[in-house]
């Protein structure tokens, strides 16, 4: 399995390495949310929650699903945007390039953690579709209320949202990004600039080379392939190809591919400390566990957010028994957890175990 980018006939003029802030405070949101992914941040993490304001961590709860789950495009909103936009320098200019997303892009990026958009092909949007728009409200009530309360709303008044999230990321940058951002921009200025230097004098492949190993070019077909627990496919067309660094974003190597969208490498930049071995009595259970490669994909998932049978049966393209099977050999293993919300009866992996396993697999699956 793999993301493949159509690179056939891009002109290297056309590929472009330059950080974003606006990405870079989708990656703090997410560190902050989940810092089971990110062990090397668990200092700045308990810093910058030490001293948040309980008004803003309760907002910062409102819409979580758009970093905690997945990484949502509207971090990325260059990318939608005609002609191979490029990041704005300030998270000023970043969100003025937010506000330039049509209604449509904007609500269909944001409903993507319902999973009830088609991503890689193009499809209906939920404003003028009524069976995705109930689809979209049926699969945000699997998740809580708040994911309801916020995906009507969407629905009902995009205006409104798309103020809330911009007043909402200006708030995050007064409290503790700007801070952040003014250490971290000249790495990753540095990086640009070493990765633009690659591009310049050893090719395309070269680049990639240095942005992971996960990342293959295949000169002769013109395509890149990313090494990933899932499939997509997108094309760089006029706009070209983005490669963004991230401080904050390592174990994820993160693939933009929605339909009409630039292709974008969201790449990490340094490593973290490799993770403690798990012990010998529970390696061979939770190996063996991990040994099916449909566990692997539904790990894939459950590493990102909590998923019911049902979704997880219709993203595998199985049965909900055939998908019960599995999940409950990986929680014999001891490897997910189980909660009930409802009506729904909702997964997830335990990250902390899992991280015991070892680095490699932890950043395979969250890849």
């Amino acid at each position: 399995m793999s993301v493949r980018i159509d690179i056939a006939g891009l002109r290297p003029e056309r590929v472009a390495v330059v950080p974003s802030p606006l990405a870079e405070l989708c990656m703090a949101l997410h560190a902050l949310s989940e810092p089971g992914h990110h062990p090397g941040l668990q200092g700045w993490v308990t810093g910058v929650t030490a001293r948040l304001d309980p008004h803003l961590a309760d907002r910062m709860c409102e819409a979580d699903f758009l970093w905690r789950t997945t990484f949502s495009d509207l971090f990325l909103p260059f990318a939608g945007l005609p002609g191979g936009t490029l990041p704005g320098a300030t998270l000023a200019e970043d969100l003025d390039l937010l506000d330039k997303l049509s209604d449509e892009q904007f609500v269909d990026a944001a409903l993507e953690f319902t999973c009830a958009m088609p991503y890689g092909t193009q499809g209906a949007s939920a404003l003028s579709d009524g069976v995705l728009r109930r689809r979209a409200l049926d699969l945000a009530a699997a998740r809580g209320p708040r994911q309801v309360r916020f995906s009507e709303r969407l629905l009902a008044d995009p205006p409104r949202i798309r103020d809330w999230l911009r007043q909402f990321l200006r708030d995050c940058d007064e409290a503790f990004f700007a801070d952040a951002w003014s250490r971290l921009r000249h790495q990753l200025a540095a990086d640009a600039r070493h990765k633009t230097e690659l591009l310049r004098r050893k090719g395309l492949a070269a680049a990639l080379a240095a942005v992971s190993p996960a990342v293959k070019l295949d000169e002769a077909a013109g395509q890149i392939t990313v090494d990933k627990l899932g499939d997509g496919r997108t094309v760089a067309g006029d706009g070209g190809l983005m490669l963004l660094p991230t401080s904050f974003g390592w174990p994820h190597l993160s693939v933009l591919h929605r339909y009409g969208w630039q292709p974008v490498l969201h790449y990490p930049v340094g490593a973290a400390e490799p993770v403690p071995p798990p012990s010998v009595e529970q390696l061979t259970l939770r190996m063996t566990a991990l040994s099916h490669p449909v566990r692997m994909r539904i790990c894939r998932h459950l590493a990102r957010s909590a998923y019911t049978t049902s979704e997880l049966a219709q993203a595998h393209g199985m049965t909900p028994p055939e998908i019960s099977r599995h999940l409950g050999v990986l929680k014999k293993a001891g490897l997910i957890t189980t909660r009930r919300r409802g009506r729904y009866v909702l997964h997830q992996l335990d990250v902390t175990v899992v991280a015991r396993l070892g680095s490699d697999f932890l950043e395979g699956i969250l890849r």
